[in-house]
């Protein structure tokens, strides 16, 4: 393969720092607007925007499926308003602006445009990135709406609107990190990342001439992730550069260097971040940031750090200043950036990149002969599911050792989250409210006529296959909202269920698992039918790692499982449950939005008569939460700190047994 490491190293000395952000958004726009200028302040070079989940997945802050949910991991953004507040005296022509968002993708940006032209701003000068990267929903974090073949085309249509309209924007930002937060490995994070991009070009290809077309690849971004093996996290981002350099080279024939650097922003991985003595995380989030800077040919461009507690709940701003300033001691303290690539030329280094490349070549090629990326999702998702049970197996076996999980578990008392649980910030109850409020008032005040003729145009675009961009825009200025948008698109498209990756095959060699299984039998002997257990995901939360290693090792424990995916109503969950006949309910929750969620379920269960039915519920839940959760009926709370899957599987056949005693 190619060498491209001599050829784009910066001649200068001193390099350029990266640029500086932190993740953030929450509660409602005026309070974002307020953490960003705040974070501005404090030396942050960039923004990166979370938005809630309803905003995420097409649906108003008023849908059924939001309840709980709004403001909760992100902002709410329902219409133009919104968005007016979210960057209120945030000049936006001299802003980088990374907004995480896929599935509404050309909606969000739509507004962010439609808000640049209301303050006469020339559209062509904004700089920033929407991530618009949609299979990696499919494969890890569940926020798609559409069709992946639909949602290819919108994916296009962003790309070719941003090439011709804002060309210093980045038009996608193919996503590997959530593919590792997923369980893949080095080598399926590069391999599924690249097959991603080469399926968006392949289809963005037909729609530019010959001519332009290296441009738009020069567009392409990644967002990735770096693990604590740091040293193999380098050489990661070592094969991704040189990967990447070949493929436009002789794939697409881009002969200029510069449209050929692998351009990546990055934040370090929260998988292993730990709820147990969470203070050791702040070593953890350091040694990943080596793995993308140390080597200054594969450097990021663009960092943006997890916060030491966000095992635990929503970081304050405090932390995230901490995360920031990490950053900044690095950047400027250190010499860091005053020397050229360390690693050029280091045998161990490139003897371990070759490894990775071959691995990935071979993935890439199964994937291409399969069909795809479309074609092969299925194949992809149960690669990593399997990936991440081994994974999860060699923690609780302890083959892999975590520090205040499976070994050096004593500890002292933290000075950091001890006291009065006040170690995270908490979103007030009263956000949703407020929210819906003020969407009311939005619809009540808008020229409906207008908003129904952007409606149809929107709707006629779709059908037609014209490029969405146009059509999006005219109605982010009429006032339609962020779920009518969806719901448009939905009504040409229809909605997708992507596969959940479960199977039966064996994930763990525990030496319990023989025991277990055996308690299993012996309690599905005395129901006269295996245990049944229904694992629900309510609310829009499309994290769903630990739901599908619990059905894996259910199934393996003996076992019948009901797994129907993500994004589930309390009335579906409860109806399904009636339908199936299942012993236990198994709930995965890790939004924050679990007390109204709980609440829905259960007072739903009551009305049914169904209250035998033991539930337990796992996600990210505080522990004061604990005693409110078992009044409601919970029979028993799961937090990240809760890593043994068999003691839970355990648990769940004596609840079982209980209730059917």
């Amino acid at each position: 393969m190619k060498k491209c490491f001599s050829s784009i190293k910066d001649s200068s000395m001193n390099s350029k720092p990266w640029i500086f952000r932190t993740y953030a958004g929450h509660s409602s726009a005026s309070a974002s607007n307020k953490l960003f200028r705040d974070n501005l302040s404090k030396g942050q070079t960039g923004l990166s925007v979370a938005f809630d989940l309803p905003t995420q997945t097409g649906y108003d802050s008023d849908h059924q499926l939001a309840r709980g949910e709004v403001g909760k991991v992100g902002v709410p953004i329902n219409h133009l308003g919104d968005m007016r507040m979210l960057f209120k005296d945030i000049p936006l022509d001299k802003m980088n602006t990374s907004m995480t968002i896929n599935a509404t993708a050309p909606w969000l940006l739509a507004l962010y445009v439609a808000l640049a032209e209301e303050q006469d701003l020339k559209v062509n000068t904004l700089q920033g990135t929407v991530q618009n990267d949609i299979i990696k929903e499919y494969l890890s974090r569940g926020t798609y709406i559409f069709p992946p073949e639909d949602s290819l085309n919108l994916i296009a249509d962003v790309t070719e609107y941003c090439y011709r309209n804002i060309p210093k924007w980045n038009p996608i930002n193919i996503c590997s990190y959530h593919l590792q937060e997923a369980g893949a490995t080095i080598e399926e994070e590069v391999a599924f990342a690249i097959s991603t991009a080469t399926a968006v070009l392949d289809k963005i290809r037909r729609r530019v001439s010959t001519k332009e077309f290296p441009f738009v690849v020069g567009r392409v971004s990644f967002f990735v992730n770096a693990g604590i093996k740091f040293i193999s996290e380098i050489c990661k981002m070592r094969a991704f550069v040189e990967l990447w350099n070949e493929i436009c080279l002789t794939k697409y024939g881009v002969k200029e260097e510069k449209l050929r650097r692998f351009r990546y922003g990055v934040q370090v991985n929260s998988l292993g971040l730990t709820e147990q003595q969470p203070e050791n995380n702040v070593y953890r989030i350091l040694l990943e940031l080596l793995a993308v800077t140390l080597s200054k040919n594969a450097r990021a461009r663009a960092i943006q750090l997890p916060a030491w507690n966000e095992a635990m709940g929503l970081p304050r701003p405090w932390d995230q200043q901490w995360s920031l300033r990490m950053q900044q001691v690095l950047a400027y303290e250190t010499d860091l950036l005053e020397y050229e690539d360390i690693f050029d030329q280091n045998p161990i280094i490139e003897k371990k990149v070759k490894r990775i490349l071959k691995e990935v070549n071979l993935k890439v090629e199964k994937i291409d002969k399969m069909g795809g990326t479309v074609a092969a999702l299925d194949y992809m998702k149960r690669a990593l599911v399997s990936s991440n049970a081994k994974r999860l197996s060699k923690i609780e076996s302890g083959e892999t050792i975590v520090v205040g999980v499976n070994k050096f578990t004593t500890s002292e008392e933290s000075g950091l989250s001890s006291g009065d649980g006040d170690s995270v910030q908490v979103v007030d109850k009263k956000i949703e409210k407020i929210q819906i409020s003020s969407l009311t008032d939005w619809r009540s005040k808008r020229n409906n006529n207008l908003v129904e003729k952007a409606k149809d145009n929107l709707k006629d675009a779709a059908r037609k296959k014209i490029n969405i961009m146009t059509a999006s825009i005219e109605a982010a200025k009429a006032g339609v909202t962020t779920g009518e948008w969806a719901d448009t698109m939905r009504e040409v498209f229809g909605e997708f269920r992507a596969p959940t990756g479960v199977t039966i095959s064996k994930s763990s060699d525990s030496e319990s698992l023989p025991t277990l299984q055996k308690k299993v039998k012996e309690v599905s002997k005395k129901l006269k039918r295996n245990i049944k257990l229904l694992i629900g995901k309510p609310g829009l939360d499309g994290h769903s790692n630990g739901a599908e290693q619990i059905a894996m090792r259910a199934k393996e424990a003996g076992f019948d499982v009901v797994y129907q995916g993500i994004r589930l109503t309390p009335n579906q969950i409860v109806n399904s449950a009636l339908e199936e006949s299942v012993h236990i309910i198994g709930l995965s929750i890790l939004s924050g939005s679990h007390l109204e969620i709980l609440e829905d379920l259960t007072n739903l269960l009551k009305t049914k008569n169904m209250t035998k039915i033991p539930v337990i519920v796992g996600g990210i839940i505080p522990e004061k939460d604990f005693e409110i959760i078992r009044k409601m009926g919970v029979k028993k709370v799961y937090t990240p700190k809760d890593y043994d899957l068999n003691t839970i599987i355990s648990d769940m056949s004596d609840f079982v047994e209980q209730s059917a005693a």
